[in-house]
């Protein structure tokens, strides 16, 4: 590797912390005063709230990375385009296509970091600051688990693998107990909802089986109301929204689906979202490259912050509107987790190629 290339991806790698460490500091704020309505139910103390913006900053990392990487680009090659070193370059035979080779190592570092934080670091981290967050608040809740939400209410142990919608809950399975070791009943519900009334869950595609003496009763309903004295909020932080779980997860959990015939389309566009915004990374980075030695080769850190944050603003939400519209009116959800980044990587392509 040339001491060009070391310089840029320093240049890059360290402006790029610098706004990511700015957002983390933003985000862990914003978590932190979200926490304030719950402070004080329960032993849930100011002290649970700071530990629980900690442990949910590698998310924020995760998810921000695009956005800080391309600020971060803006303004490192901004910097060396207003001190003129990139127009030293250039007048030393340096091509723009090899400036945007180094730039994209650049972004493929991050990306190889991005992958391990998403991926290794932030969904253990995560899910143990919920789990701490609902033993402090329904301390009079059992919990346990790995990859679902267990509570016992009374005679009734309920597990609840994933949290789909803020009040929407899938894979439920409920165990009733008569006596402390007798099985009375086994259940399970493709989805619960919580019901207007309080203490009550609408069950859907419900089935029992129950064990009445020496034979065993089974039942079907489309719908099932279940009275539980557990509190909704609990389900809530225990379980875990599709964007939260790491990919492998993401994919055993639509193979599970798909395999008994179960709607998979919002974990199918979550798994391939997670793909397609790690490698908007190293997109959005090359994007970095027209702008600095184009039209914003003599403006300010300002200007650059400003179009990074429009640019990611925009990437963001019309990821969101993608997702909310492929569940709605049934799109593929692969082709549109693709989208936003297929429509970077070509405004990108089209921008370094006019680039002189």
């Amino acid at each position: 590797m040339k001491i060009l290339d070391r310089y840029l991806i320093r240049t890059i790698l360290l402006f790029s912390a610098m706004v990511l460490g700015a957002l983390l500091t933003l985000g862990a704020l914003f978590v932190f005063i979200e926490q304030q309505d719950d402070i004080g139910v329960g032993s849930y103390g100011a002290a649970d709230a700071l530990l629980f913006s900690l442990l949910n900053l590698p998310q924020q990392a995760f998810e921000l990375m695009p956005i800080a990487v391309l600020i971060g680009g803006l303004l490192g090659l901004g910097v060396l385009a207003r001190g003129s070193e990139l127009v030293v370059v250039r007048a030393a035979g340096v091509s723009v296509a090899r400036i945007a080779a180094s730039v994209a190592a650049a972004g493929l570092m991050i990306a190889i970091v991005t992958v391990l934080i998403g991926e290794v670091v932030a969904p253990p981290l995560q899910k143990f600051a919920r789990q701490q967050k609902a033993f402090s608040k329904f301390s009079d809740v059992s919990f346990a688990g790995s990859d679902s939400a267990w509570v016992k209410d009374g005679n009734k142990i309920i597990s609840v693998q994933e949290q789909s919608a803020e009040n929407l809950f899938g894979g439920v399975d409920i165990f009733r107990f008569d006596g402390p070791q007798q099985l009375q009943s086994v259940a399970h519900a493709n989805d619960a909802r919580l019901g207007e009334l309080s203490g009550r869950w609408r069950l859907g595609d419900y089935r029992e089986t129950r064990f009445e003496g020496d034979h065993v009763v089974a039942a079907t309903l489309p719908h099932f109301d279940l009275e539980i004295g557990v509190n909704p909020g609990f389900l809530g932080i225990a379980a875990s929204e599709p964007r939260q779980l790491p990919s492998l997860g993401l994919l055993r959990l639509i193979q599970h689906l798909e395999a008994n015939g179960l709607e998979a389309r919002a974990y199918t566009f979550a798994f391939w979202s997670r793909i397609a915004r790690t490698c908007s990374i190293i997109v959005v980075t090359l994007l970095a490259v027209p702008f600095a030695l184009g039209p914003l080769r003599s403006s300010g850190a300002g200007t650059r912050i400003v179009i990074g944050v429009l640019i990611g603003v925009a990437f963001f939400l019309v990821q969101r509107t993608l997702e909310t519209g492929g569940i709605v009116f049934d799109l593929d959800p692969v082709i549109l987790a693709w989208i936003p980044t297929a429509a970077l990587a070509l405004l990108g392509t089209i921008l370094i190629a006019r680039t002189r």
